[in-house]
């Protein structure tokens, strides 16, 4: 489902590690604090790469990264759960307006030689075809079985 061409700081409480690697850590994203695409990477930055001395930048493939563990907050395959308060304000802040936008000028940078796959997307979205920002998140969040998404 991810057709989007899409390129963290999120407010957490995080439990500390314990001895015991199977217990499930848990994660808090606050949904009001998401009113964009760059504020959603700025509170996914705050919650998993805050003992980074980088940042992951706005990139699904970064977001992608980070979930799969090795760096960052999550480590490997440990059970994560991540509690997102205000989930329908992050929705709607990542819905068709902000990925059309986000396509605009995804687009304003391409030539003509490989702009027409954003062309295509744009026209989707239109026609109420195409997957939000919002959409294509909880899809890569899907492709982690050992992280839960719970709405809060």
């Amino acid at each position: 489902m991810r057709h989007l061409s899409l390129p963290g700081h999120v407010t957490g409480n995080t439990k500390s590690k314990t001895e015991d690697p199977m217990e499930q850590r848990q994660f808090e994203i606050e949904g009001s604090r998401i009113i964009d695409i760059l504020s959603f990477y700025a509170e996914i930055n705050r919650l998993l790469m805050a003992d980074e001395t980088w940042q992951l930048a706005e990139s699904l493939d970064a977001l992608n990264d980070v979930l799969y563990g090795g760096y960052g907050a999550i480590q490997g395959k440990e059970p994560v759960r991540i509690v997102w308060k205000d989930m329908p304000a992050t929705k709607a802040a990542l819905g068709r307006a902000a990925t059309s936008a986000f396509l605009k000028a995804r687009l304003a940078t391409r030539t003509m030689f490989n702009g027409r796959p954003i062309v295509d997307q744009l026209a989707a979205m239109e026609n109420g075809e195409e997957a939000t920002y919002f959409d294509v998140i909880m899809e890569v969040f899907s492709e982690h079985p050992n992280i839960e998404i719970v709405a809060a």
